[in-house]
């Protein structure tokens, strides 16, 4: 198959592994790197993809594997930006309510462990399915479900009870 062809498949899934990276690092350029060093990744191995998989779950397990191997190694741990200083990431519009919500949710995701905000945000956001993220995170059916729901109960509570100041109303 051609680079062409390769890069004909693999084009669409793009702004989720973007998504998904930034997720993962928390820095749109760090980021960047990690998709392009999985696109580099994706066609150099091209001819070890199995024919009759499923060729997202496999992107993005490569992208997951590449995360974790940087993070093991040391090598591009980003550096931790205040939410108040972290610069908007694409895709997200809105008013002050708007904005105000996304880093509530930034910050829960924050919360989480690595393991419930992985697959919180395979499921959640880039609409993998349990079997499709089992086989990226290399876990059984049944664990992902229960870290989906642990983490969106996380996030639910700290929604509901840690990301706003409790306020009263001064007349």
């Amino acid at each position: 198959m051609s680079e062409d062809e390769i890069a004909r498949l693999v084009e669409p899934l793009i702004p989720g592994l973007r998504r998904y990276a930034y997720a993962l690092v928390r820095d749109a350029t760090a980021a960047d790197d990690l998709v392009q060093d999985c696109l580099e990744r994706v066609v150099g191995r091209w001819h070890l993809r199995r024919p009759d998989g499923d060729l997202r779950a496999w992107i993005y397990a490569i992208l997951r594997n590449l995360h974790l191997s940087a993070l093991r190694q040391g090598r591009r741990r980003g550096e931790h930006v205040g939410l108040d200083d972290m610069a908007e990431p694409p895709g997200v519009d809105g008013g002050q309510l708007g904005k105000a919500e996304f880093r509530d949710v930034l910050a829960g995701l924050e919360t989480l462990s690595e393991e419930h905000r992985t697959v919180l945000l395979l499921v959640g956001v880039e609409d993998l399915s349990y079997e499709e993220t089992a086989k990226v995170t290399g876990l059984p059916i049944g664990t992902v479900m229960s870290r989906l729901s642990r983490a969106r109960e996380r996030l639910r509570s700290y929604l509901d009870h840690g990301a706003r100041p409790n306020l009263r109303r001064v007349k």
